[in-house]
């Protein structure tokens, strides 16, 4: 299938024009890339190895390209999640008294001795094991005792359908409640979204042509494909975004890796009335498009895709 290009507009690009290039590929799955090749679902591994990083935009020829002037409005953001989290000193003290037992407990387990002997050792290891946890935590055996005690009151009150914690008694006795030991924890990473709005007003028949064909594109590659099969429906063509100078990447201004395109909106009267040329082609248009990444940023991706150390002369992604 030989590579269809469209532009707008039709003449203004040149090796000095900086400008949008978006395009479109055909979807390649996560099959094939993984540490579990060869099972019934392979698993997508992160590579420290540059040329081996996935859903950077390829160098494949692409099924049609799009150049578009840079919109007005151009930005991009990094996020990563972060989750409030909270343990308290009981259970600190719990987890650390479990852990422990366990290797305490396992040690004495597998000593030497008779069966009897065996089982004193392992009843005094899980006594120590959880005394040891308490004491390391601030909370000594009156105190947990005293805790305890307070659990069952509120426990047993719960027939009475009232709903009393332990936090709440000490509160209500000591005007005291547990250090929460309140600490921001690392949830995971997020994806990156971009939106472009572009006007168009085409000039002529042939710029009409190409602003027709351009929707067209963008509208077909984001479709979910069709098979032979009713059953199934084929993930839509991905986007290779670039910002371009002339025949080079922009030396400034982001890279994106591979996205999907989420949403286009098309509103055929600019100027905010209905107005067409005569063969019905409206004479503005507004043409937004959100994209969103395949894959989050890492930050092996700032690192130069080739020799693998940091970029000095591109901020990268």
């Amino acid at each position: 299938m030989p590579q269809t290009v469209l532009r707008y507009p039709l003449k203004i690009f040149t090796e000095e024009t900086d400008y949008l290039q978006v395009d479109v590929q055909e979807y390649v799955p996560v099959g094939g890339r993984g540490f579990n090749t060869g099972s019934d679902f392979d698993t997508r591994t992160i590579t420290s190895d540059p040329e081996e990083r996935f859903r950077r935009n390829s160098t494949k020829r692409p099924i049609s390209t799009v150049l578009l002037p840079i919109p007005s409005t151009i930005q991009d953001g990094n996020a990563v999640s972060y989750n409030d989290d909270s343990l308290n000193s009981m259970s600190g003290a719990a987890v650390a008294g479990v852990s422990n037992l366990i290797s305490n407990v396992s040690k004495a387990a597998t000593g030497d001795g008779t069966w009897a002997q065996k089982f004193d050792d392992v009843k005094n290891a899980a006594q120590d094991s959880i005394v040891n946890a308490f004491k390391s935590s601030g909370i000594d055996a009156g105190i947990a005792q005293d805790l305890a005690r307070k659990y069952i009151s509120g426990e047993a009150v719960k027939i009475f359908g009232a709903n009393v914690t332990v936090q709440q008694l000490l509160q209500r006795e000591k005007g005291e409640l547990f250090n929460p030991n309140m600490e921001l924890l690392f949830n995971g990473p997020t994806l990156r979204a971009f939106k472009f709005s572009f006007k168009m007003m085409p000039r002529n028949i042939d710029e009409s042509q190409q602003v027709k064909n351009i929707i067209r594109t963008f509208k077909k590659g984001m479709s979910p494909k069709t098979g032979q099969s009713r059953a199934f429906l084929k993930t839509p063509n991905v986007f290779e975004l670039r910002y371009r100078q002339g025949s080079t990447e922009h030396r400034f201004l982001n890279k994106f890796k591979q996205c999907f395109l989420q949403d286009i909106s098309v509103n055929y009267t600019g100027e905010g009335n209905y107005a067409t040329y005569e063969d019905g082609t409206p004479i503005s248009m507004i043409m937004d498009l959100t994209f969103k990444e395949l894959e989050p940023i890492y930050d092996i991706d700032y690192d130069d895709p080739i020799s693998g150390l940091p970029r000095d002369s591109t901020v990268g992604y």
